[in-house]
């Protein structure tokens, strides 16, 4: 039988919110900083996100290997109990592997009190029909958010006939499409339209490149004859681990937008190109992605959140002139940034 959301949680998802990636935060040596792991949790709670994800590709997957996943969802469980104050919050909790991992670590977070899962890789020798029975399995446990990921940190692609079966699983009550490819985004969406139950899967970017162009146009696809439009209605984003005040008002401005305010719409139009640059920066593109959780945690260090950009493995660290990179865009583009919302608030975080 497929688990089912709380009434608030479905009503979040369903509606649109923003769900920061929430990264790993460490010393200098490489063991789990629980303070500041704590402040991040306090701040992506205070900035006015909908949810937070953790043990994704920004926690780092290979929190598994190091014994960190149950400690890293536990502590995140206990911060917001205190920090959401009792307002509807969507916790979400990565499951990767085959699918006893993936149902083990679904029953661990159903047992921390996680709402949903997002399910990751795979490994490759599970096929699109294995990775269906891998969802319809864990959804027994816990709702399922699909999980389109980029080929460059190891995703595959996935077919239009999978994201229509996927969607008329009873479990699935959302779809993180990131495949950061324009065409796949649109083939998946279309396969979830053509599903019978495809309206009742939220749609939510993860193309980090390309997160207000998604938000702001709908796409088209023929349903029994006729053409209907779906919207992407909130994100599920590494790029939304930083600057998150910011990135919540952004999605209160795609609203408005929605809704016919014609200076919203230019406005959000001239924010995008200077965004997907910023993104370029903090996910190094020219790098080919190698120091994509190095450069969200460089824009956490500069504000303070974090002491340092650590990752559990040594090799995965900003590229040479990534941190450069980094410093020009907060320079340049400054109302992309919340820099003066997390000053005010830092101490109090990370008491």
């Amino acid at each position: 039988m497929a688990a089912t959301l709380p009434a608030a949680q479905a009503r979040l998802i369903a509606d649109g919110c923003v769900i920061p990636a929430h990264p790993l935060a460490l010393t200098a040596d490489r063991t789990f900083d629980e303070r500041r792991q704590r402040a991040l949790t306090r701040y992506y709670a205070a900035a006015g996100a909908g949810g937070v994800a953790v043990g994704v590709h920004t926690t780092q997957f290979t929190i598994r290997s190091a014994g960190l996943l149950e400690p890293v969802l536990d502590l995140t469980r206990e911060t917001l109990d205190e920090a959401v104050a009792g307002r509807p919050f969507l916790r979400v909790a990565g499951a990767v592997g085959d699918v006893r991992q993936a149902v083990r670590e679904a029953e661990l977070a159903a047992r921390l009190g996680y709402h949903a899962v997002l399910l990751g890789p795979a490994g490759p020798d599970l096929d699109e029909q294995d990775l269906l029975l891998r969802a319809k399995a864990v959804g027994e446990v816990l709702p399922v958010f699909g999980f389109y990921l980029q080929e460059a940190v190891g995703g595959r692609y996935l077919s239009r006939q999978f994201w229509r079966e996927l969607a008329d699983l009873p479990c699935v009550v959302a779809a993180k499409l990131a495949p950061f490819d324009r065409y796949r985004t649109m083939e998946a969406v279309r396969g979830i339209a053509e599903a019978d139950r495809g309206g009742e899967v939220a749609l939510y970017t993860g193309n980090d490149d390309t997160i207000v162009t998604d938000l702001l146009a709908p796409i088209s696809a023929q349903v029994g004859g006729q053409v209907v439009q779906r919207r992407i209605v909130g994100g599920l984003l590494g790029q939304w681990a930083v600057w998150t005040q910011r990135a919540v008002r952004m999605l209160e401005q795609v609203r408005r937008a929605w809704a016919g305010d014609d200076g919203e719409l230019r406005a959000l139009l001239a924010e995008s190109t200077r965004l997907t640059e910023a993104n370029a920066a903090v996910f190094d593109a020219t790098g080919g992605f190698a120091g994509c959780i190095a450069g969200v945690h460089e824009v956490l260090r500069r504000q303070g959140l974090l002491a340092g950009t650590w990752c559990l493995d040594p090799h995965e660290r900003l590229s040479p002139g990534q941190a450069e990179e980094i410093a020009r865009v907060c320079a340049a583009y400054p109302e992309l940034t919340d820099d003066e919302f997390v000053a005010e608030h830092l101490d109090d975080w990370l008491r």
